[in-house]
């Protein structure tokens, strides 16, 4: 499915050949995120991400950089996590060429100027806003830090409005000078080319250079911040995140937890879908998912009710967590978590964006790559007992944490609520 080429001094390379495809994605990650900051430099990874775009050697400004790919035909993007940031282009397959320029420009030859980074200042901070602004992003960021804590796990990865205003130019290139190096980065393709047009276009653009990459420091031991933590909005609908750590990203259990989630959260056919929505009417939306990092990890549900249904809602929620602590899946219900999880992951290997996504982001996060046929027999394998083992072990009253957004005058003994029947 896939070959890998270390360059030495340079990126890491895997490539997995699509005959037929007429796109060409490609997807470069550079190995830091917001979870390496120190604490003044809070935000800078995701500042850093916005700078990129602004001009770099080759294409002066953002219009010359979008130019280059929209003006083609094809689309771009990026997005920052707290142990990567991810760069990627989906082009036609005949201007792959250009597709991995702009790429490596992007990452090793950025302009960096002072004038951008005060007036992207602005911009971040108009971001963060709109996140605060958002009842359903706001409560995730609590739960973050009701999981997670204070530290770099628990912190918002766009950083605060008063530090993205304050932090120094100087704090930004030294950054991207220590961790955005060719040595740091892994460059995923996926299309109708060879791994060796893959490193010859690579190693053209984005070149050779080491850096010294700060480490992390270890998770803490979770759930790391307060039980219930409350965010006052004014709004028609409350917003609920409650979850329970869970596991770290490359668990030799990893695929059971995936199937776990399956059952409970994830799509039209999971309990959480038919009870909640369909049977009590409780809420539009809900669902389930998993955070997975290096070292530790959560399981989340999400939905937004009524603010004066929040009690029964959560009832309702901690009900399915205990009917999987307490009962085995049954065999049919099981065979369909399982179908739907594999059929996910099936359909979506005839896309080259995700099977660029697939690709990298296991070389650049995991300890090795899947190919499809593994991860599918690592799915059926995954059996009833061990889920009623896994549910056991994660669904318990002190593990439990929760965030909640709603009006002042709902929810006042949430923390009461949050117990497990």
């Amino acid at each position: 499915m896939f070959e890998r080429t270390a360059l030495p001094g340079g990126p890491r390379v895997i490539s997995a050949r699509m005959p037929g495809a007429r796109s060409v994605a490609i997807a470069a990650y550079v190995l830091a995120g917001s979870r390496i900051e120190r604490p003044h430099e809070a935000g800078v990874a995701h500042f850093m991400e916005h700078l990129t775009f602004k001009g770099t050697s080759r294409y002066p400004d953002t219009r010359a950089i979008s130019e280059a790919i929209e003006g083609v035909g094809g689309s771009f993007n990026a997005a920052t996590d707290r142990e990567s940031t991810v760069y990627w282009v989906r082009v036609p397959r005949r201007v792959t060429e250009a597709g991995v320029d702009v790429l490596g420009e992007l990452i090793v030859r950025p302009r960096l100027e002072t004038h951008e980074i005060d007036h992207e200042r602005d911009v971040i901070v108009e971001e963060i806003r709109s996140y605060l602004d958002d009842p359903s992003e706001y409560d995730q960021i609590l739960f973050q830090q009701a999981m997670f804590g204070d530290g770099p796990l628990g912190r918002e990865i766009c950083g605060h409005e008063e530090a993205i205003r304050s932090v120094a130019a100087e704090t930004i290139r030294d950054f991207w000078g220590a961790t955005y190096r060719p040595a740091n980065t892994v460059v995923a393709i996926a299309g109708d080319l060879s791994h060796e047009t893959a490193i010859s276009l690579v190693d053209r653009s984005f070149g050779r250079g080491n850096g010294h990459v700060p480490g992390f420091e270890p998770a803490p031991n979770l759930p790391a911040g307060e039980r219930v933590v409350i965010g006052r909005r004014e709004t028609a609908q409350a917003q609920i995140a409650i979850g329970v750590p869970a596991l770290r990203r490359d668990h030799p259990q990893a695929w059971t937890l995936a199937v776990l989630n399956a059952v409970l959260g994830d799509g039209m056919s999971s309990r959480l879908f038919l009870r909640v929505r369909e049977e009590l009417g409780l809420a539009y939306d809900v669902g389930s998912g998993a955070i997975d990092y290096a070292d530790s990890g959560a399981l989340t549900v999400s939905a937004g009710v009524d603010p004066a249904r929040l009690e029964p809602a959560i009832h309702a929620i901690l009900a399915e967590l205990a009917r999987l602590r307490d009962s085995p899946v049954p065999a049919d219900e099981l065979a369909k978590a399982k179908a739907y999880l594999s059929g996910g992951l099936e359909l979506r290997m005839d896309d080259t964006r995700h099977v660029a996504s697939w690709i990298g982001g296991q070389e650049a996060l995991h300890d090795r790559v899947l190919t499809l046929n593994e991860a599918l027999e690592a799915v059926e394998s995954v059996d009833s007992d061990a889920l009623l083992l896994m549910a056991g072990e994660l669904f318990h009253d002190e593990g439990l944490r929760m965030a909640v957004v709603a009006p002042r005058t709902s929810g006042r003994r949430l923390e009461r609520a949050l117990r497990l029947p």
